[in-house]
């Protein structure tokens, strides 16, 4: 299950990884699109499921297990899920068309103090950990940008280019920067990337985040244990896999493969960095 639209950059990515496990498993992996929700929606249906036998798994990211503090919902991603891998690390970063006036992320700052509520700047999502980490950039620089929700980075990338979206900050740029259609302004990474070396990070300009973003899968929970290590191994040897490999270095994703424990933990911990990051914007639930 993968919880956004056609298009986007999850959707070369997971199909080569799952073309890849497919093989070592011995049978097709049927890859399914349920977007919805600002990505949660698609994942948060196996959550509910009675019966865990393996044969159907969902990407899962933060703004899953951020769901419960910024919505009323019947599930809990620390208690609900089997978490099966991690598989990557989505890289975050600042874009803007490349015909833009902008040429970096100061020059977008103080055109927004210049001009406040005027900049649209759009996420996959409503609630999303970039959504928020901009309003957070934003409150810090004072200025304010006119926040747009976007169901997938394919919809959101084709608005940037076609200058109907002043700003983007989600993952999946590279194959667009690389193709010359987008600039890159910053990144929110801890160190400039190797791609990249031209281009600071967001904490270069001395705004200090970092944004965290691994992409794994899960499956419902009560999902046998040797099922589960089975699935872990089919998608840890997949992702040595050359094709995947490309797709993530097309997309600027960062490898990140760990196992089913490490990723069940990293969901807790990252549940309660969720609970003081909310607090520090204000947030509160619908």
């Amino acid at each position: 299950m993968l919880p956004f639209p056609a298009g986007g950059s999850f959707d070369p990515i997971v199909r080569a990884l799952a073309e890849a496990a497919s093989k070592d498993l011995g049978q097709a992996i049927v890859l399914m699109h349920k977007p919805g929700g600002g990505g949660v929606t698609g994942t948060a249906g196996i959550a509910t499921m009675s019966e865990a036998d393996g044969y159907t798994l969902a990407v899962m990211h933060n703004s899953v297990i951020r769901a419960p503090l910024v919505q009323k919902i019947a599930w809990d991603p620390r208690r609900d899920f089997t978490y099966v891998c991690r598989l990557f690390e989505l890289v975050t970063g600042v874009c803007v068309a490349a015909d833009a006036p902008w040429r970096t992320l100061p020059d977008l700052i103080a055109d927004a103090k210049r001009r406040p509520g005027e900049i649209s700047w759009g996420n996959v999502g409503a609630i999303s950990a970039n959504r928020i980490t901009a309003e957070r950039l934003a409150r810090q620089a004072g200025v304010r940008f006119n926040m747009v929700p976007y169901k997938g980075g394919g919809e959101a990338f084709t608005a940037l280019i076609g200058r109907h979206l002043d700003v983007y900050g989600d993952p999946g740029f590279g194959a667009q920067v690389q193709g010359g259609k987008v600039r890159l302004l910053a990144t929110f990474t801890a160190q400039r990337m190797r791609r990249y070396p031209d281009v600071p990070t967001v904490r270069q300009y001395g705004y200090d985040y970092v944004i965290e973003s691994p992409v794994g899968l899960v499956a419902p929970k009560g999902l046998d244990p040797k099922i589960g290590l089975r699935l872990q191994e089919a998608f840890r040897k997949a992702s040595q896999d050359p094709v995947y490999q490309t797709q993530l270095e097309l997309f600027d994703m960062g490898h990140g493969f760990a196992d089913g424990e490490a990723y069940a933990a990293y969901a807790r911990a990252q549940y309660d960095r969720e609970v003081r990051m909310l607090a520090e914007i204000g947030f509160k639930p619908e």
